[in-house]
C-alpha cells in the first residue's frame, strides 16, 4: 500500500509538470491573441517546431541546458518553473484534499492564477478571456464545495469585484489618474465566486500586506520613488492561493483571540 500510495504522489506530480507545460503555452500565446491549440510548440528564438522529445516538462530542460538544440537560443527559466510550481500544487492540494473534488477543482483555479499572473507581470493585463468565463465556471464548481454556500459564492463576486470598483474609482477622482485596472476587479470577482466573501476579504488583507512590503523592497533595491508601479494581479492570486491551503486556519486562529 505504501509503494502504491508513493507511486500515484508521483503520478500526480508529473501530471502537474504537464499540465505546466500547457500553461506555459497559455501565458505566451493568450496576450498575442494566438491559438493555444494549434501550432505546436516552436523555438521563439528560430521559430522551429519542437520535437516531442524535446518538448518534455522540466527533463528536456535540463537536457538541453537551456538552451535551443537549433540555434542555441536561450530558453526562459520560466518555463521550468510554471512546470515544477504546477506540480507542486497538484501534489500539495492532493495531500490537503485526498480524492474529493476540491483537488480538481482548486487545481484549476490555481491553474487560472497562474496563467493571469505571469500574463500580468509581463504585459500588465488580465485577460477577460480568463476571468469573464472564469466568474461563471468558479461559480458553478463552488456549488460542489461544501464549505462554501451559494449565498458565499454571490456575495463573494459582488464584494470581490465591488470593493476594487469603489476603490479603484475613488483613486481616479482624487488624483486624475489610474490606479487599478479594470481587470483586477474582475479577477477579485472571479475569486470571490470559488472561495466566497470570506475568502475575498483575506485576499484583500493578504495582497495588500504582501505587495506592501514587496513594493518597499523593490523601491529600495532599484532607488525608485513610491510611483513605481507594479502590478496587483499576481498578490490577489498569492491572497487566493494562501487562503485555500490555509484560509480556514488563519479565520480561526483570529477568531480564537
Amino acid at each position: 500500500m505504501l509503494i502504491s500510495y508513493s507511486f500515484l504522489l508521483v503520478l500526480i506530480f508529473l501530471f502537474g509538470l504537464c499540465i505546466g507545460s500547457f500553461l506555459n503555452v497559455c501565458i505566451y500565446r493568450i496576450p498575442e491573441s494566438k491559438s493555444i491549440v494549434s501550432p505546436g510548440s516552436m523555438c521563439p528564438g528560430c521559430g522551429n517546431p519542437v520535437k516531442f522529445y524535446d518538448n518534455i516538462p522540466l527533463l528536456s530542460f535540463i537536457i538541453l541546458r537551456g538552451k535551443c538544440r537549433k540555434c542555441n537560443a536561450l530558453i526562459s527559466w520560466r518555463y521550468p518553473v510554471v512546470e515544477l510550481l504546477t506540480g507542486f500544487f497538484a501534489l500539495s492540494l492532493f495531500l490537503k484534499f485526498g480524492s474529493s473534488l476540491e483537488t480538481p477543482i482548486y487545481f484549476v483555479f490555481i491553474a487560472t492564477l497562474m496563467v493571469i499572473t505571469f500574463i500580468d507581470i509581463d504585459h500588465r493585463i488580465i485577460p477577460d478571456l480568463i476571468s469573464l468565463p472564469g466568474i461563471v465556471f468558479f461559480f458553478i464548481a463552488s456549488l460542489t464545495i461544501p464549505t462554501i454556500s451559494i449565498k458565499d459564492s454571490v456575495i463573494g463576486i459582488l464584494i470581490g469585484g465591488g470593493i476594487l470598483f469603489i476603490i479603484a474609482e475613488l483613486y481616479l477622482r482624487i488624483t486624475g489618474k489610474e490606479g487599478m485596472g479594470g481587470g483586477d476587479v474582475k479577477l477579485l470577482a472571479m475569486i470571490g465566486a470559488l472561495i466566497g466573501w470570506q475568502g475575498v476579504l483575506f485576499t484583500i488583507f493578504a495582497s495588500s500586506l504582501i505587495g506592501t512590503i514587496i513594493g518597499i523592497m523593490l523601491m529600495v533595491i532599484q532607488r525608485k520613488t513610491l510611483k513605481l508601479a507594479i502590478p496587483f494581479g499576481p498578490f490577489l492570486s498569492i491572497g487566493a492561493v494562501i487562503y485555500v491551503f490555509f484560509g480556514n486556519e488563519f479565520i480561526n486562529w483570529y477568531f480564537s483571540f
